[in-house]
């Protein structure tokens, strides 16, 4: 009885540990601007879908949750924080539908499994990274309408760096699988 106690005791330490540092992760990938063509590239969403491969979707999610919590109340986790504001007010802002995209993404990420191949792979990432600019070109056609050009704008210029990172995680995709299904 005191070792299954012990045991879940450990279990939950490590998940706390996974969240906490899954969050931390996300922070330090939005803080660093690579130089790529035509704009400079986070790895952010790379990060977002390897939380979501790495640790599942309940602890991906965990993670994706406590990094956008952080930065609505107002520590300066974002991309852009505290340069272009903080806390609810960045939250809202032209941003706002990736950031809860992260959460989609992460999700389906999650579902990337060791019997897939290589191109299912490739095409669970798509979708997934699909999701984070879906979300965000609603969001930001909603908020400074729909009559600018809101594709070339919100995703076009990131289309580039998403295939970038999209490949490198399909190529690590199933040792990330296989030393997380050792772990777990």
């Amino acid at each position: 009885m005191q070792l299954t106690k012990n045991i879940s005791q450990i279990s939950i330490i490590k998940s706390l540990l996974a969240i906490i540092l899954g969050s931390i992760a996300l922070t330090i990938s939005a803080k660093i601007k690579i130089p790529f063509y035509p704009v400079p590239m986070t790895m952010q969403t790379f990060v977002v879908l390897f939380l979501g491969i790495s640790l599942g979707y309940k602890i991906g999610l965990a993670s994706i949750g406590l990094y956008l919590f952080e930065g609505i109340i107002g520590l300066p986790v974002f991309s852009n924080s505290p340069e272009k504001g903080v806390g609810l007010i960045y939250f809202t802002g032209p941003t706002m539908g990736y950031l809860i995209g992260f959460l989609s993404a992460g999700f389906l990420a999650s579902k990337i499994n060791n019997k897939d191949s290589f191109l299912l792979v490739l095409g669970k990432l798509i979708i997934a990274t699909s999701t984070i600019y879906l979300f965000g070109l609603l969001w930001l056609g909603m908020l400074i309408g729909w009559d600018k050009p809101i594709f070339e704008l919100g995703a076009k210029p990131f289309l580039l760096a998403e295939v970038f990172k999209i490949v490198l995680l399909a190529l690590i995709t199933k040792q990330i699988v296989k030393i997380r299904n050792f772990i777990i």
